[in-house]
């Protein structure tokens, strides 16, 4: 098997912002792991909340080339496993590694992944489509500029009800609240009555992520559910999660890729907990991959192909929040 490592910048169509950054551009690594004329293709995005960047990953990955390159014909769970002792420093690396690996041996075996893991897509959950922190004319102005069923808001400033208050007035579309972190305990209270008020489905991280006291007091209290986001990364913080929130966003570069979000989501399944995977602003690669998770989910955020400028790939198209996917077998990506 050969290993080879593409670095691309991923050209945003608007300055995106959250409460803590702003970006105009997106550095990215593809993982493309080539075996007997099949190509698989895994992505990770740079993030400086956990300190990861392109060369950091493209570094870690270079260390093990020797085993990735020597492997042959194990699973995806034997192969990760393998790798994360290795790896387990720097999920965004494993993560690439995982999603190109389970790519590839999907392609083999002639299946598209959902097929290979026995999902049913008949009932998959639709996409939200994210509006980043702005002015409100500019969140006004995105949403017009793309109509769509659920919108997921960036919260976290000091004018959230006035903002989400004024873009109910364009849309009878769902909201969903995504603060990352951006307020305190009474707050969260209190803006959840009046964000339920505004047609809001449900509340996303709104404490910081070791905010547990805080996050048990919204758990009881909140007329709002809460999701987990920054608080739930690896695979041990579903139990950790539960009874604290009502739900989990598991997003697999913080896991380390595909095979530990499918048990992630499976425990939470079981624990009684809302499933929900998110994205990063990635190309259409990361995208498709979350794509063949969608029959383990209550909510999805798997917008982030669509607020690029130009997609360095195919794979998924989502029409209105409804993901069609591609004829190709695995995660149905090729790079353009």
């Amino acid at each position: 098997m050969k290993l080879i490592l593409k670095d691309y910048i991923l050209q945003l169509k608007h300055t995106f912002t959250i409460s803590r950054e702003s970006i105009d551009v997106q550095p990215s690594l593809i993982v493309v792991l080539e075996d007997n004329g099949f190509s698989g293709y895994g992505e990770a995005t740079s993030n400086p909340y956990y300190n990861i960047t392109v060369p950091i990953m493209k570094t870690e990955l270079a260390k093990v080339r020797p085993i990735i390159e020597a492997t042959t014909h194990e699973t995806p769970e034997v192969f990760w496993a393998k790798m994360y002792p290795l790896l387990k420093h720097n999920m965004f690396a494993l993560c690439a590694l995982d999603l190109a690996y389970n790519d590839l041996y999907a392609r083999k075996q002639h299946k598209k992944l959902y097929e290979l893991w026995g999902y049913n897509i008949s009932n998959n959950p639709i996409t939200d489509y994210t509006i980043g922190i702005d002015t409100v004319e500019k969140m006004v102005a995105k949403m017009k500029e793309l109509p769509w069923p659920i919108y997921k808001i960036k919260l976290g400033t000091n004018e959230d009800i006035k903002i989400v208050t004024e873009l109910r007035k364009h849309t009878d579309a769902v909201f969903r609240i995504d603060a990352n972190c951006g307020w305190n305990v009474d707050e969260a209270l209190d803006n959840a009555i009046k964000l339920k008020a505004l047609g809001v489905e449900f509340l996303e991280q709104p404490l910081k992520a070791d905010h547990w006291d805080g996050h048990k007091k919204l758990y009881q209290d909140s007329v709002l559910p809460i999701i987990a986001d920054e608080s739930c990364q690896v695979s041990e913080d579903i139990a950790k999660c539960h009874t604290y929130f009502h739900g989990v966003n598991v997003k697999l570069v913080k896991c380390g890729g595909l095979t530990p979000a499918r048990n992630m989501l499976i425990e939470a399944r079981q624990l009684g907990m809302k499933t929900m995977v998110g994205c990063m602003t990635e190309s259409s690669v990361g995208i498709s991959a979350i794509a063949h998770l969608l029959p383990l989910l209550n909510y999805v955020d798997m917008d982030g192909a669509m607020l690029l400028a130009k997609d360095i790939a195919t794979g998924i198209t989502i029409d209105q929040g409804v993901t069609h996917y591609s004829n190709l077998n695995g995660t149905g990506v090729t790079l353009l």
